[in-house]
This record gives structure tokens, C-alpha cells and sequence, in this order.
């Protein structure tokens, strides 16, 4: 099954046609979409997709950059907004030392809050990390020695340290347009040292969009291209990238049911 892990349709780029943008989705073979919530203001938006649509699902989270505006998030108000139906996922969240609009203690508080949030309720952590490596590294570290959780490095383009450490932990990773960027060898050569049975795809939209798209608003029905990047970078066969992508993606998101054709 082709599957987009990590879309952003209540963005207002999609305003304006929201529907066809998930029309051309399915016509692309796109099977299955996760909804990302970046911020708890815009999560009844992020959740009414999932809940209009039977092969949209959603998460629940603060990204850093918005960690600013949380000062008070506990993992009980993630858990309680978690427990709605459709809700598979934790997150997206983490460190963003970039751009630094929220203050690095405090995206440090707000990531901790969904830590907690995913050990609890079992839901895998969607995280967000730029620039931040060593912290990242030490948070992750920390947390699992405190009791255990799944995690996605979502749009992997840190560094080989973080990578390694990751998969050491246990972790998943997905693979977005960037990959297919020009100048993105550094990228490519990490994702070819990931464990092969925890990579997933996704696309980021409307953000990152694959080549030959670069410079476009992305959309879930480029997340095709995104594979078939992966199955070059790796060395697989379509199907191969195909099948291991699939088998990644419901071993991570387990309350998402399995359709018998995946």
C-alpha cells in the first residue's frame, strides 16, 4: 500500500481545494494518509479530516516552533485529546534550533510533555528535529532509559550520530522529498544506512516537495516519487520498497488495522 505518513491538509495552502487535493491523492494510489497536528489551536481541524475520511487517520501535538504559545501542555491534556477515535500518533514535536521561535528550555518542556504522553498511551512519538542533534540525542536517551516508547524521526535530515543512535533505540524514520534533492547526498547517505524494516515514506505537504515538483506546493499524491527515491537510494525493487514501507508503517502506527490487500 502506498501510504503518505505525514501530511499537513489544514494548512491554508489547501484552502482552496482541500477536496481535489485528496481526490488526486487516490487517483495517484495513495491508500492510506496521517494527518499531523503542529499546534493544539488547529487540532479540531486536523481531527474533523480524519474523521471525514476513511483512509485519513491524525495525530496530536505541538511542533517546537509553536512550543512558545504551551507554556503549561501536560501529557494528560495530549493523552485526554489522544483518547479521541482516529487519534494513532503523538506529535509532531521536538527541538528546532534553526529557526529558534520558541525558546530552546521550553521546547525541551513541551517535547518531554509528549515523551510522556506516548509511553503512556503506547501511541508512537512523530518527532521533529533540526539542528539539535546532540540535544535530541540526549533527551531520547534519557526518556527510553525511563521506560520505553516508539518513536518516528520524521523527515530525517540530521546527522549520522543522531541516525545511528535512533536505531539503537529502537526508532523508525521516514524519508521525504529531500531525498531526491540535488545536494542532498549527505541525506541520501544516511538513509542508506537505516534499518531496513523501519523506513517509511512520506511528504511533508505542503512543504518539500520531490523533484521534479521541487518549488511547488506538495501535495500526497507526489509521495509515489518519494518511494520510488528510496527504492534507488537503497537498491530495491519497487515492490520491495513498496512492501517494506508498508510493513514499517503498520508496525509502527499498530492501531491502525491492516487492510488484507496491504
Amino acid at each position: 500500500m502506498l501510504i503518505d505518513s505525514h501530511v499537513n491538509l489544514h494548512a491554508p495552502q489547501f484552502d482552496e481545494d482541500r477536496d481535489e487535493v485528496i481526490a488526486r491523492a487516490r487517483e495517484a494510489g495513495v491508500g492510506l494518509m496521517v494527518e499531523i497536528s503542529d499546534r493544539l489551536a488547529t487540532f479540531e481541524a486536523t481531527h474533523a479530516l480524519a474523521m471525514a475520511h476513511d483512509d485519513i487517520w491524525c495525530t496530536v501535538g505541538v511542533h517546537p516552533h509553536e512550543a512558545r504559545h504551551y507554556p503549561d501542555l501536560t501529557a494528560d491534556r495530549l493523552i485526554e485529546l489522544a483518547g479521541r477515535p482516529r487519534v494513532i500518533g503523538i506529535g509532531e514535536c521536538g527541538l528546532d534550533f534553526h529557526y529558534d521561535l520558541s525558546p530552546r528550555d521550553r521546547q525541551a518542556e513541551v517535547f518531554r510533555a509528549h515523551v510522556h504522553a506516548a509511553r503512556r498511551t503506547g501511541l508512537p512519538l512523530v518527532v521533529h528535529t533540526r539542528e539539535a542533534d546532540d540535544v535530541m540525542a540526549g533527551i531520547l536517551r534519557e526518556e527510553q532509559s525511563d521506560g520505553a516508547f516508539k518513536f518516528l524521526m520524521h523527515c530525517y535530515t540530521s546527522g549520522r550520530e543522531l541516525a545511528d543512535l535512533s536505531a539503537e533505540l529502537g526508532g523508525w524514520f521516514s524519508v521525504s522529498g529531500i531525498a531526491s534533492f540535488k545536494a542532498a547526498e549527505d541525506v541520501r547517505a544516511v538513509i542508506r544506512n537505516m534499518p531496513e524494516d523501519r523506513i517509511i515514506v512520506e511528504t511533508d505537504c505542503p512543504y518539500l516537495a520531490p523533484t521534479p515538483h521541487r518549488g511547488r506546493r506538495n501535495e500526497p499524491a507526489y509521495v509515489g516519487r518519494v518511494l520510488e527515491t528510496l527504492a534507488e537510494v537503497r537498491g530495491w525493487t519497487h515492490e520491495e520498497a513498496l512492501a517494506r514501507t508498508t510493513d514499517a508503517f503498520f508496525a509502527l502506527f499498530h492501531s491502525v488495522p491492516k487492510p488484507a490487500a496491504a
